[in-house]
């Protein structure tokens, strides 16, 4: 058959194929994946998870058996007990520790957070002298390992008497913080735009007032992210809480080291503490969770 156009020539109509027996059907989708390769992927992902998940599982297994040895499983199954949870919580100095870390871990998130937002707020808006060279020195900040830089803070914390003091920690610990967070949170401040600052100046604002009643309104979750990434910094690290406070002052993260002496670890008490120092680094991470994804991935974009 054929079809007749308006100068009368003759057009070849489209073929009809006829879907017989042995004709392929059901084309996939854009994006659609395969039996084979859904099997592989969520094969992996759970190989992934369980890979993860066992360490913790592991620690809490342990922490639940009897003795200061590390035990066997079959060993820990027949005396489960929480003889190693009371015997920290009640008969330990962890709950002094605790409030140390408690203490230190808090201060330096909100003195943490407040320097570099404003860091970061002032190099994102602001053009002045020494405007890159400071953000190349939070940079170059991050070059330098732990073991480096030890010598030299507790030489300068002697020198200003901030030895064995929460203080002195609190700053030392800000030194971490602050140069990565301030370089997030100018990613993050680059996206909000810039019409929302000269709308507060016309409103007769300054830049602080700005800021505050505008600007941090809007990144929430970017601070969100940095708080959680120093209040972390503070709570878990060990080399700078052993070496510049003493044991009057430890932090959870250098007192737990006590529990193994030079002959003989004691694996139980060491295990439960473990666990309960990870249950208040989980209810932050519970608090902020919304957050941190939008704060990870907007800093990475210029709006």
């Amino acid at each position: 058959m054929s079809a007749t156009t308006e100068r009368g020539s003759a057009v070849p109509a489209p073929a009809v194929v006829a879907a017989g027996p042995g004709t392929r059907r059901g084309y996939r989708r854009r994006g659609e994946r395969g039996l084979g390769m859904s099997v592989a992927l969520h094969t992996t992902l759970l190989a992934a998870s369980a890979i993860a998940v066992f360490p913790v599982l592991w620690i809490v297994f342990i922490s639940l058996g009897p003795g200061s040895a590390w035990q066997q499983p079959g060993e820990v199954v027949h005396h489960l007990s929480l003889g190693n949870y009371r015997f920290v919580l009640l008969h330990s100095d962890f709950p002094h520790w605790l409030l140390n870390s408690v203490i230190v871990a808090a201060a330096t998130t909100v003195l943490g957070v407040l320097i570099a937002a404003s860091a970061g707020y002032a190099i994102s808006r602001m053009r002045f002298p020494g405007h890159r060279s400071l953000m190349w020195t939070f940079l170059l900040t991050q070059m330098f390992p732990v073991a480096v830089l030890i010598v030299p803070l507790y030489n300068l914390l002697a020198q200003l008497d901030l030895l064995d003091s929460f203080l002195g920690l609190i700053l030392v610990y800000c030194t971490i913080a602050v140069p990565f967070c301030a370089w997030m949170l100018k990613g993050y401040f680059d996206t909000i735009p810039r019409e929302i600052d000269e709308a507060g100046r016309v409103d007769g604002l300054n830049p602080i007032g700005t800021f505050w009643r505008l600007i941090v309104p809007l990144a929430r979750p970017g601070l969100a992210v940095t708080a959680f990434y120093t209040f972390l910094t503070a709570w878990g690290e060990v080399a700078y809480s052993t070496q510049f406070m003493s044991s009057d002052h430890y932090t959870l993260a250098a007192g737990i080291r006590t529990f193994a002496a030079d002959q003989r670890a004691d694996w139980g008490s060491m295990t439960a503490a473990s666990v309960v120092i990870a249950i208040p680094a989980g209810l932050v991470f519970l608090l902020v969770q919304r957050h941190l994804v939008t704060g990870l991935t907007a800093g990475g974009t210029k709006g």
